[in-house]
């Protein structure tokens, strides 16, 4: 069973008991047809859970309650087979902590030209049933995802899919520990924020811990550890280098940070290169293997992209592609072909690589320590996101840019750095200039595993600012966008 089947959503059908008893357990019996086709699908990520119909007030806030107190249960799903009056959902949706999604669809794909009678009218009567339904939410001001459609129908099925993949990323941030190793980099704004401020709307625990606690268990990690450690990396990687005493070093801060991280149930973490007191190499080979194995990584201590690493990675798990912390290096500005290279010192996940990552040891340039060994790659073409949450001073905005990478134009054969180039949305100038004026930063989350509309649903139900920018996006349009958004969220 794939990780993801362990999240659970509560398939909830709504009807009343104004039809009698023989309708009543159609409605149920249908109910469990369609969580059950949910399931066998192939394309739904999660567990389908069927729930008994609720027919009453008392019922839908019982049912509600218990998704709250489930710690299993990711979101509910709501679907109205025949007429369900909304003002039996007013007390329950009123105390709904779990993500939401309005499922507006029926049992029969088409209607039975002999077989529709009042009968059938009486029980098939989700065509106005979901609108009674959606009132409700709307009136209420409830975030949810309304997905329409007949529930056999891939498409219907995917767009499901995807938004549970929303809503688990939620619970994952609603009990996401950050362990910070030292502080930010010295005088840099957007890696800064209010981290109570993140606790208190997106669920994430920040703290710092001692390098000097850290450096005692890099110190306390044996041989027969680093052996067994170096026995898989070179199982997995090509060894391009001699210098492997650097290499050793980095597996013995790949196991003293795992043990740390696991101790303290932190499932992302930073560090910076201006803080490494004690430390021989800044992690970059350790680093990039704690990606891989799924923490959230944010370099000179950015903890924000650190936890949308860790976030993005488990709403990915079992998609291909790859996500990994990014950022924007340096550009090719050949008119007409305008291309981003992307890239950081050290640290890029190689779940992004196109063949067989190279462990090689070069010099840093920077942080005044030993030559650090690292993974050196080239990413896969194909489209992508890149996304980036920033502190906008009393609130959030996740920003979100579609991407298409590209096979690197050039060797780089000097470059030793794993790196992905790409042809930004709509064009390089355009999608610059709009990323700078919403104020993104030169930190992102790079995924080809998530679509935008993935991070949408994210935003919306953790309550979040969000913009997108995409092929249809204009400058005039963003900066508009942004202008109302700003009145917006000013109001809230």
């Amino acid at each position: 069973m794939s990780a993801m089947k362990r999240y659970e959503f509560w398939f909830i059908t709504g009807s009343q008991h104004l039809y009698g008893p023989e309708t009543l357990k159609a409605v149920a019996s249908h109910s469990q047809v369609i969580a059950e086709g949910l399931n066998d699908s192939g394309v739904i990520p999660c567990s389908v859970i069927y729930k008994p119909i609720v027919t009453t007030p008392d019922e839908i806030t019982k049912v509600i309650k218990e998704a709250n107190y489930d710690e299993k249960c990711a979101g509910i799903i709501t679907w109205m087979h025949t007429f369900s009056p909304s003002k039996m959902w007013i007390n329950g949706l009123s105390i709904l902590e779990k993500p939401y999604c309005h499922f507006h669809t029926q049992f029969n794909r088409t209607i039975p030209n002999e077989g529709i009678d009042m009968d059938f009218m009486n029980l098939n009567q989700s065509a106005h049933g979901d609108r009674e339904h959606g009132f409700i939410g709307t009136r209420m001001r409830i975030p949810r995802k309304v997905v329409a459609g007949y529930w056999e129908d891939d498409d219907v099925q995917i767009k499901i899919g995807n938004w549970m993949r929303s809503a688990v990323g939620v619970l994952v941030s609603k009990n996401l520990k950050v362990m910070r190793f030292g502080d930010n980099m010295r005088q840099v704004a957007v890696t800064e924020g209010d981290k109570v401020e993140a606790q208190i709307k997106l669920g994430w625990q920040v703290n710092t811990t001692a390098v000097g606690d850290l450096v005692q268990e890099i110190n306390a990690v044996t041989e027969e550890q680093v052996d067994s450690l170096i026995k898989e990396y070179k199982e997995k990687y090509i060894i391009a280098t001699d210098n492997m005493e650097a290499v050793r070093y980095q597996a013995k801060a790949e196991i003293a940070m795992k043990k740390m991280l696991q101790e303290a149930g932190c499932s992302a973490y930073t560090n910076t290169f201006e803080d490494l007191h004690g430390m021989e190499q800044l992690p970059g080979l350790a680093s990039q293997r704690l990606m891989e194995a799924g923490y959230g990584y944010g370099g000179e201590g950015d903890w924000k992209v650190s936890a949308m690493t860790h976030i993005m990675k488990q709403m990915a798990d079992g998609l291909d592609g790859g996500t990994a912390f990014m950022e924007d290096y340096t550009y090719d500005l050949t008119k007409g072909n305008e291309l981003s290279l992307g890239a950081h010192m050290l640290e890029v996940c190689p779940t992004l690589a196109a063949d067989k990552p190279r462990i090689e040891v070069h010099p840093l340039g920077i942080g005044g320590k030993a030559d650090p060994a690292r993974l050196v790659f080239e990413g896969h073409p194909g489209k992508a996101i890149v996304a980036s949450l920033v502190d906008m001073g009393g609130r959030f905005r996740l920003i979100v840019q579609d991407v298409e990478a590209v096979k690197p134009i050039y060797e780089m054969p000097n470059l030793p750095v794993a790196r992905v180039m790409w042809k930004a949305m709509p064009d390089l100038k355009t999608g610059a200039e709009c990323w700078i004026l919403a104020g993104g930063a030169h930190h992102t989350v790079f995924s080809y595993s998530l679509t935008a509309e993935h991070m949408q649903d994210f935003a919306e139900i953790m309550g979040i600012e969000y913009v997108h920018i995409g092929k249809d996006t204009t400058i005039e349009g963003l900066k508009q966008l942004l202008f109302l958004q700003d009145i917006a969220w000013k109001l809230k």
